[in-house]
C-alpha cells in the first residue's frame, strides 16, 4: 500500500454536517417512530378538516381528486408509520423508516395546509371563476417547483464545495438559519406568495381576515416545507450510501 492510498479522502467527509441530527438523537429511529405516530393522529384531523371546508361550500375544480387521493395517500402513510413503529421492525428497516418520516412530515406540514388554503380560496361567495381558481392553483405549484429547484441547487454545490464537512463553517452555525445561503429560494417564494395574496384581494368580492390568514400559514408552510425537502433527501441518501449514517443496519 503506497502513501497516497492514506490521502484519500473518505466520501462520508463532504456530508458529515448532515449526520448532527442522528448524532444528537433527534432523528434516532426511536425518536422518529413516536413522532409518527403522534404525526398519525394529526394527519387523519388535517384530512377531517378538508372534508369539513369541502362540505362548507367550496368549489375547487380538483377538489374530488384532491380529496380522494390524498386520503389514501394519508392512510397509506398511517398504516406504514404505525407498522414502523414497532422496535423489531424499524431496526430492520431504518432507511425505509426514514423514507416514511419524510413523507409523513411533508404530508403533514406542507401539502395538508397547502390543500386547506386551495380549498378556502375556492369558497363559494369569494366571487371566483372555476379558471381563476385553477390560475391561482397553477401559480402556486410552479413558485413551489421553482424554490425546491432552486434550494436543491444551492445544496448540491455547497456540498460540491465542501461546505458540509466537519469543522466547516456551516457545521459550527448548524443550528442557525443561513439567511444568505437561503435568499435566491426565499425571494421568490416571498415575491411569489406576496403577489398571489395581492391578487387573491384584488380579484374577489370578499376574503375575510381570518380566512385570509389561514390561507398565508398554508401557502407558508407548503414552502418552507419545499426547503426542507432536499436535506431530507440528502440525509436519506446518506442512509442508502453510508454505514455510519445508521444505528441498526450497518
Amino acid at each position: 500500500m503506497n502513501e497516497s492510498s492514506f490521502l484519500v479522502e473518505d466520501p462520508a467527509e463532504k456530508f458529515i454536517v448532515f449526520r448532527r441530527p442522528l448524532e444528537s438523537g433527534r432523528q434516532n429511529p426511536a425518536n422518529l417512530a413516536g413522532n409518527m405516530i403522534l404525526a398519525s393522529f394529526l394527519s387523519a384531523f388535517m384530512v377531517g378538516m378538508e372534508y369539513f371546508f369541502a362540505a362548507s361550500g367550496t368549489a375547487h375544480p380538483w377538489q374530488d381528486e384532491m380529496l380522494t387521493v390524498h386520503t389514501w395517500f394519508t392512510g397509506v402513510l398511517i398504516g406504514l408509520s404505525l407498522i414502523l413503529a414497532v422496535p423489531t421492525l424499524y431496526k430492520k428497516a431504518e432507511k425505509l423508516q426514514y423514507l416514511v418520516s419524510i413523507l409523513v412530515s411533508q404530508n403533514l406540514f406542507g401539502l395538508s395546509f397547502y390543500i386547506w388554503a386551495l380549498l378556502l380560496i375556492a369558497e363559494e361567495g369569494n366571487g371566483m371563476s372555476a379558471e381563476f381558481i385553477l390560475e391561482v392553483t397553477r401559480w402556486t405549484l410552479t413558485v413551489g417547483a421553482i424554490v425546491l429547484v432552486l434550494t436543491f441547487i444551492r445544496l448540491i454545490v455547497r456540498i460540491y464545495k465542501g461546505k458540509y464537512r466537519e469543522g466547516s463553517a456551516q457545521d459550527e452555525i448548524r443550528g442557525r438559519f443561513e439567511y444568505k445561503s437561503h435568499l435566491p429560494a426565499a425571494i421568490v417564494g416571498g415575491l411569489g406568495l406576496f403577489f398571489i395574496l395581492r391578487y387573491l384581494i384584488t380579484h374577489t368580492n370578499s376574503v375575510g381576515a381570518d380566512i385570509l390568514l389561514i390561507i398565508f400559514v398554508g401557502m407558508f408552510l407548503f414552502y418552507v416545507m419545499l426547503f426542507i425537502l432536499p436535506e431530507q433527501l440528502v440525509i436519506l441518501y446518506c442512509k442508502f450510501r453510508f454505514k455510519s449514517f445508521n444505528y441498526y443496519t450497518k
